[in-house]
């Protein structure tokens, strides 16, 4: 039999998600098992081996595997990177350490500056240049890159990054770098292949990044690789990219960066596809987990798609879906500072040793602990039973290190830390919706992850929305989206010209060259041409500017209509446009698409489906309430606020004034009732 198992899977720093495709029927399950921070890989051939034990299918069944991961997020945050060398050419040894002179705290007296990520002793610089043009004003030393090889290994090298001046346009020397890099065994990345744009300090930025993480992620896949192989797993492997598409692990392994946004924006796919099933063009999707809060705009029926994004202030000049995250989930930890401010995030308690609830050794409260503590958490049914949970070891913890500093009882401290959280998780919400000109107001949210049920309605509260979708299995929603994903490869070539007839012979030689790469690389990823798909953009900006914007290019080269197309959008983003001013063309981009097949899902019943849990007393509004509590599967009409809506990995607050009814796609829609 052919293997008919597909596999969705989001590994987050407290719990790892799996959705489970059985494309023989399509239906659909979901499971969740706690991450293994010492080796990520672990905690993910765990949960696979759950779901076989649990839905009755063999690890020879699996014929896709489909990875989310915060690998190379995790490596870069904690500096746990590979010791590098950037070769660069002679005189620009320091565009790393120079950076951009903008200051992000305008107030700070002594701002602080974080080191680059290799030291000024590994930075070489090697005689030759480029100009603008590409053409050669200095040839290549030979002579000078075989002196540099020894060096490497005496600087303790274990990746090699060479980012060479204009060598986004003519790659000639990079690669011939590169050939000799060959002998000495290391991981060499190119500019030229993992960020050929302008801006030498966002491109050498890209590139040190990309090269630091090389072997970290190149290990981590190895290893997954080799335990998969070991399982008898035969099934492919496929990496979640931050613009939202799959690539093997080849490519993941040549160019790692591409996944610093890798599981969140699994998230935002989800969203996309229930703002396209629901009929809801603007959707505000929000995933809690235990460790962060993600937030994703989708407006128009369309995510935005960034050219260049950040990661721990670090400049990454890939494409990647916009997202915002701050450090507040359910293992979120809370304290009270000398100034007796009571503060919650962004450290995590992790799944190691996670919340005291957990009762794996934690001492510090966490939000799931403040939760449980009220009573909003069922402890003998957390994960669906699978894991009980120290209802007083919360409440004491709580007390000590919460309530006795701010001269509160339990649960005064307890609601305290829950009223912080959700001023939080609004601000980031509210700032993603500002900084585009948008009104909460015009949109619907969107709540999922495992801690995100219990804080939707207070935060849509505080943003003035008045409706709050909640998916089924929401707490492996991003897992959803994982699971439809299409391989994508993201090209681009850069040219800073007049966008005139003039730039039309370039345009249409670098499209004709971005196609052929892209037929390549999915030539190799073994995709049918009639599952190809190619999608042409263009950066462009007024003369002057120094910032882009990205445009669809039409079907075929019409100046006329991309030029009206820029003016366009230039007005709905800033409010005004100016035809007459000069545009420039900065860059020509193509997305290259492998469709992989799509199977119409159905949702299996979680486990616990058939329990009747009973009414429960929770702190809310300042007293303790004896409220109605819900098994999501049986609901079949409204359910008035205050109350609970169980299912088998998280819990929803529907608090008064509130309605909770069945709506398609086997969601729960909340509304506010009219006064």
């Amino acid at each position: 039999m052919e293997p008919f198992i597909r596999i969705g899977i989001d590994i987050g720093g407290t719990f790892t998600d799996l959705q489970i495709l059985d494309e023989r029927n399509g239906a659909l399950r979901s499971l969740k098992t706690p991450t293994t921070p010492e080796d990520p890989s672990i905690g993910l051939l765990t949960g696979i081996t759950e779901a076989v034990g649990r839905f009755g299918f063999a690890l020879h069944d699996i014929r896709l595997l489909l990875h989310g991961t915060t690998i190379a997020t995790n490596a870069v945050l904690e500096r746990r990177l590979a010791k590098g060398v950037l070769l660069t050419t002679a005189g620009f040894e320091d565009v790393l350490e120079i950076g951009r002179h903008g200051r992000r705290d305008i107030y700070g007296l002594r701002p602080h500056k974080e080191p680059p990520l290799i030291p000024r002793d590994r930075r070489l610089g090697l005689p030759e240049r480029l100009r603008a043009d590409g053409s050669v004003e200095t040839a290549l030393d030979a002579a000078a890159i075989a002196a540099i090889l020894p060096r490497l290994a005496a600087l303790g090298a274990e990746s090699v990054a060479v980012c060479l001046l204009h060598a986004h346009v003519n790659p000639a020397h990079e690669r011939i770098v590169a050939e000799a890099m060959r002998s000495t065994g290391l991981p060499v990345s190119l500019s030229s292949d993992i960020s050929p744009e302008i801006r030498e300090y966002e491109r050498s930025s890209t590139t040190v990044l990309n090269a630091l993480l090389m072997p970290v992620v190149g290990n981590y896949l190895d290893r997954l690789e080799h335990r998969m192989a070991e399982a008898g797993i035969v099934g492919r492997l496929l990496l979640v990219q931050s613009n939202g598409g799959v690539c093997s692990p080849e490519v993941a392994k040549r160019q790692p960066a591409r996944l610093l946004l890798s599981g969140p924006s699994g998230g935002a796919l989800a969203t996309l596809r229930m703002a396209e099933s629901l009929g809801r063009p603007n959707l505000l999707g929000v995933d809690m987990g235990g460790t962060s809060y993600d937030v994703c705009v989708v407006r128009d029926s369309a995510v935005t798609l960034m050219t260049q994004g950040e990661i721990d202030n670090l400049p990454v000049r890939l494409p990647m879906v916009e997202i915002r995250t701050i450090g507040s989930g359910g293992g979120s930890l809370a304290s009270v500072d000398e100034a007796g401010r009571l503060r919650v995030g962004p450290r995590s308690a992790g799944s190691r040793p996670g919340p005291v609830c957990y009762g794996r050794g934690g001492t510090e409260p966490a939000v799931t602990d403040a939760n449980i503590a009220l009573g909003r958490l069922d402890p003998r049914f957390f994960l669906g039973g699978a894991m009980a949970l120290d209802q007083e070891g919360s409440r004491r913890a709580i007390a000590a290190k919460v309530g006795a500093p701010l001269g509160l009882p339990m649960e005064g401290a307890a609601e305290g830390m829950l009223a912080v959280t959700d001023t939080n998780l609004a601000a980031a919400a509210r700032l993603s919706l500002f900084e585009k000109g948008l009104d909460p107001r015009d949109f619907a949210l969107l709540s999922f992850g495992g801690a995100g049920g219990l804080h939707a309605v207070p935060v849509a509260e505080e943003l003035g929305i008045t409706e709050v979708v909640f998916p089924a299995d929401a707490s492996t929603f991003s897992a959803f989206g994982i699971l439809h994903s299409d391989i994508v490869h993201d090209l681009a070539r850069s040219r800073v010209m007049p966008l005139d007839e003039s730039a039309l012979p370039w345009i249409e030689e670098a499209t004709a060259a971005l196609r052929q790469q892209g037929e390549t690389l999915l030539g190799a990823d073994g995709v049918p041409e009639a599952d190809r798909r190619y999608a042409v953009s263009a950066d462009l900006r007024y003369h002057g500017q120094a910032f882009e914007l990205v445009v669809p290019w039409p079907a075929a080269p019409d100046l006329a209509a991309l030029l009206e197309a820029f003016h366009a959008l230039h007005a709905a983003r800033f409010s005004y446009s100016n035809p007459g001013a000069p545009v420039e063309l900065v860059a020509l981009r193509m997305a290259v698409t492998g469709v992989l097949p799509k199977i119409r899902a159905t949702r299996a019943s979680g486990l616990g489906a058939e329990r009747v849990p009973e009414p429960r007393e929770i702190w809310l509004g300042g007293a303790w309430r004896t409220v109605p509590v819900h098994q999501r599967e049986r609901i079949e009409g409204p359910v008035a606020g205050p109350a609970l809506v169980e299912e088998e990995y998280t819990t929803i607050l529907v608090t008064e004034g509130w309605r909770l009814s069945p709506g398609p796609e086997g969601t729960l829609i909340a509304r506010k009732e009219a006064v």
